[in-house]
């Protein structure tokens, strides 16, 4: 059965490590013939969030704020699979994605039932690197219904644009993406 799979990217760099595992992962879907699409978090406006309490006003159906939060939340409502993308960045994901997460309280309570994986590189090649930034993933899965984490790929040791080429983790994303 086809899937929509929505990948998004905080990673500020175009063609940068996380750019190309979303790459692979993206091509991995279609292969599997998913039908994938990539958001960039840097060519959104998103806002921080004010705390208005608006959205919980409102029956989570919408924000207060006029920028880019309601399209990419309608993109994550159509999706079956979302995939998260963030370098880490002093052991936490990037405040691109954490920005994006607080955000989602808009419509969180109509995020069921949907697949989810992580995509993380870091220069620090040890796997503690990630702890922190599974955290705050687990804190947004520990608010949605029913939730399925499919798993994470880390790509550690990989600092400057293309080391990610240097190492297995391209086919590991792709393998991923052919899987979801």
């Amino acid at each position: 059965m086809s899937k929509n799979v929505l990948i998004i990217s905080s990673s500020p760099r175009k063609n940068g490590n996380s750019d190309m595992l979303c790459d692979e992962f993206l091509r991995g879907a279609a292969d599997a013939g998913h039908n994938p699409e990539k958001i960039f978090l840097r060519d959104k406006k998103i806002n921080y969030c004010t705390g208005c309490g608006f959205c919980n006003t409102n029956d989570y159906t919408k924000c207060s704020q006029q920028d880019d939060i309601n399209e990419l939340m309608d993109k994550m409502e159509n999706s079956d699979v979302i995939v998260f993308a963030t370098p880490i960045y002093f052991y936490a994901i990037a405040g691109q994605m954490k920005t994006f997460i607080d955000r989602i309280c808009s419509r969180y309570t109509h995020l069921s039932n949907k697949e989810f994986y992580y995509i993380m590189t870091a220069a620090d090649s040890s796997e503690n690197t990630v702890q922190f930034a599974l955290g705050e993933f687990k804190g947004l899965m520990a608010c949605l219904n029913n939730p399925v984490e499919k798993g994470y790929l880390f790509a550690g040791g990989v600092w400057q644009k293309g080391d990610i080429e240097k190492t297995p983790y391209l086919q590991k994303a792709y393998e991923m993406g052919k899987n979801s």
